[in-house]
């Protein structure tokens, strides 16, 4: 990759996270919930068990 490619992908990059951020946010003031695929399984998530990483906060 060239510096151009790289430069584009990292602001492609700080795009998707401030895109993910925002909707965990606004799932989280309606306390709704998000639904991920896991292993082939339709999961869902309560938004406030999620930090705005998107990583669980505690397993329930």
């Amino acid at each position: 990759m060239n510096r151009k490619e790289i430069a584009l992908r990292n602001k492609l990059l700080v795009g998707l996270n401030l895109s993910y951020t925002r909707l965990i946010e606004k799932k989280q003031k309606e306390d709704g919930n998000l639904i991920f695929s896991e292993n082939g399984k339709i999961v869902k998530v309560k938004a406030r068990k999620l930090n705005a990483t998107g990583v669980e906060a505690h397993k329930a």
